[in-house]
């Protein structure tokens, strides 16, 4: 990337760490959600980010959107947990792992092959074993005689990189990310989901060394698209390395600003509840602060119990309970299951 991305992206981030904008409550669970939402639309899901999360987390499915694109969705979210808790032991990366690796992208969807070379599955991420291109008229990806080849000397240039790297230079990590990416991408290892497989491994290797990582939104399709070809075609990885620097800059600007405006409508909400308790419940102003500070903070969350209010706070848990306690009997959360397990919600917006 070049030093003037550089300054900027290390600048954003260190700008990202100080709002603590990934402390917040599901930041990791959403922002994953996001990236895997829009990591399949570039291949043609239309599934919405809402849709998502409905799907994810109630088992909710949608109308409005085919099975096969919601089983495209399941799927690419499983191999993204599988491949978190991989990554976590920093084990060498295998063809084998790779073959795994797409069989959990391609598991509901992917189709069977009968070609010259033979007969393969892309649901359990077997290689091609036919020759393939870029679209009608496009460029015509390698060989798949030369592919197993390839895709060794790949995984350990890959590791060799991963050894070598410097852990504490995150610009050092994306390009590293960045790298990998394009290079398996290339490659075109498999019929099916090689584009999702790669963005999946850029974000793993992001993850192993604890980088936010990157996102590829919709909106961004034919720049990053026209990136990987540009790249090809004049053989310069740092094409596509200053693209997906660039895109990543965009997105942390775009969630900082987010962050910032909703914290400052939250601010204006404060000041008009804080005095709402006081009015309405006569309790001390100094109680209304820490009950506003409650509201404000789990005005985004689902849903949150006791012990989470106890880490944000450093309440005991005794306050933490009378706290939610009072909030539930004003009417701004409801309580739901027993004293062991008990969650709360939201049960009103604190403009209310």
């Amino acid at each position: 990337m070049t030093p003037e991305n550089r300054d900027i992206l290390l600048q954003l981030l260190d700008r990202h760490r100080a709002l603590g904008i990934s402390e917040q409550i599901d930041y990791d669970k959403f922002y994953l959600y996001s990236i895997i939402v829009h990591s399949t639309a570039i291949e043609g899901s239309t599934v919405t980010e809402v849709e998502a999360q409905l799907l994810f987390d109630e088992g909710i499915t949608s109308s409005k959107r085919t099975m096969a694109e919601q089983q495209m969705n399941l799927d690419l979210k499983a191999a993204y947990e599988y491949g978190r808790e991989w990554i976590k032991r920093h084990e060498p990366i295998t063809v084998d792992w790779l073959i795994t690796l797409a069989s959990k992208v391609m598991a509901r969807t992917g189709s069977e092959y009968s070609a010259i070379g033979g007969n393969f599955s892309a649901a359990k991420g077997e290689l091609r074993k036919l020759n393939v291109s870029a679209g009608i008229g496009g460029k015509s990806y390698m060989s798949y005689l030369k592919v197993p080849e390839r895709l060794a000397a790949f995984c350990e240039e890959l590791d060799r990189r991963r050894k070598t790297v410097d852990p504490t230079d995150i610009c050092a990590v994306y390009n590293l990310s960045f790298w990998a990416h394009y290079e398996l991408v290339t490659i075109h290892p498999w019929a099916d989901g090689n584009g999702r497989t790669s963005r999946l491994l850029m974000n793993l290797l992001q993850m192993e060394f604890g980088v936010l990582p990157t996102k590829v939104l919709i909106e961004d399709k034919a720049t990053y698209i026209q990136a990987l070809i540009d790249t090809r075609e004049a053989e310069d990885i740092t094409i596509f390395q200053n693209c997906m620097t660039r895109l990543h800059i965009q997105h942390l600007k775009s969630d900082i600003d987010q962050y910032l405006n909703t914290a400052s409508e939250k601010m204006v909400d404060k000041q008009a509840l804080r005095q709402k308790l006081v009015d309405k419940w006569s309790i001390k102003p100094t109680l209304a602060e820490k009950l506003v500070d409650i509201l404000v903070f789990v005005a985004d969350t689902e849903e949150f119990t006791t012990e989470t209010i106890v880490r944000q706070f450093g309440f005991t848990a005794t306050t933490a309970k009378r706290y939610l306690r009072q909030l539930t009997e004003y009417g701004y959360l409801e309580s739901h299951g027993g004293n062991r397990n008990r969650t709360y919600r939201l049960k009103k917006t604190i403009s209310e």
